[in-house]
């Protein structure tokens, strides 16, 4: 048996790739992308032709320039979903714009509208997830979403407990901890640390954040994301759900082991307590818990920043074919 076999037998297996044509060959439950996916996608020839149809599209509906292009990503982001859609069983998670990470009010208009757009070729919002920053705002928008409006949510780039807590107060679907870019900064700020097996410190706070949930009764599910190696994947063999990159899901298709089972609910449970903490309607206490975790912060930030950047880039390139 494969690892990635062996893995999905105690985990929920997701493809992170927005290229879709390698999707097929992992079976996995899910997918997710983000600005980042979709822009490396999209300078590839197979898929640029996505940009002509969604451009046109948005041409039709008329607008400015400005507001053509901004319609025309939507359209291309749903386009790849649609396409993910045809290969994947479950659910593909598609990003909120990033310079919306600290508009709570414009991240619901643009979720909505995501979501009409999926419903207009025929695909139902269950079948979609929608990313969000998991900033203050993101995570009340991600509140009213999912209780007004039935719309589920995968709150990202998260790094900090408290954010984790505040998404479960928020009954947010499902969160995306990310395990790699954690690991990154501790490499930065202490080189000579040793951060191997159960020693990652992005594992180290995925595992904290999933015992916690488990103890506390929430339902919202923890996907560990952005990996830097398969250990990191193999160390949280058990968890709810893993979003993999196809570079990984091929080293672990390739890979004869039956993994062990690293987390469960009831391993969860039997752990040491972990003191039940709240943010609800406290957002100066959410923003001082983030303050007082400087990695935690930064990588939010710094996180933000690079999808912001890449959906400039990926708004330049669509304004060139215009």
């Amino acid at each position: 048996m494969s690892s990635l076999e062996s893995l999905k037998k105690i985990t929920t297996v997701v493809s992170d790739s927005g290229d879709f044509e390698s999707i097929a060959a992992y079976k996995p439950q899910d997918a997710t992308t983000n600005p980042s996916l979709i822009l490396a996608a999209v300078k590839e020839e197979k898929y640029a032709k996505l940009i002509g149809p969604a451009l046109d599209y948005a041409k039709s509906k008329g607008g400015s320039k400005d507001e053509i292009v901004e319609l025309a990503i939507d359209r291309l982001l749903v386009s790849f979903g649609e396409e993910i859609l045809k290969i994947i069983p479950g659910r593909v998670s598609t990003e909120v714009d990033a310079s919306l990470s600290f508009d709570k009010e414009g991240t619901i208009k643009k979720a909505l509208h995501l979501i009409k757009l999926y419903e207009s070729v025929g695909i139902s919002r269950d079948r979609v997830l929608i990313k969000i920053a998991s900033t203050w705002e993101g995570i009340q928008a991600a509140r009213e979403l999912e209780a007004k409006h039935g719309v589920h949510c995968n709150l990202t780039l998260l790094f900090s407990f408290c954010q984790a807590v505040a998404c479960a107060e928020a009954n947010a679907t499902l969160i995306s901890p990310f395990v790699g870019r954690i690991l990154d900064w501790h490499k930065k700020n202490k080189p000579d640390a040793d951060y191997s097996g159960a020693n990652d410190p992005g594992v180290k706070s995925v595992k904290h954040i999933y015992n916690y949930y488990k103890q506390h009764g929430y339902k919202t599910i923890v996907m560990g994301a952005s990996f830097r190696n398969t250990s990191e994947v193999i160390e949280l063999a058990g968890i709810d759900y893993l979003t993999i990159a196809p570079k990984l899901l091929e080293e672990l298709k390739n890979t004869q082991a039956d993994l062990e089972q690293k987390l469960s609910v009831e391993k969860a449970k039997a752990s040491e307590p972990i003191p039940k903490v709240s943010f609800v309607d406290n957002e100066p206490a959410f923003r001082w818990a983030q303050l007082e975790d400087p990695m935690g912060f930064e990588k939010l930030h710094e996180g933000i920043r690079k999808f912001g950047e890449d959906a400039l880039t990926l708004k330049d390139i669509i304004e060139m074919q215009m």
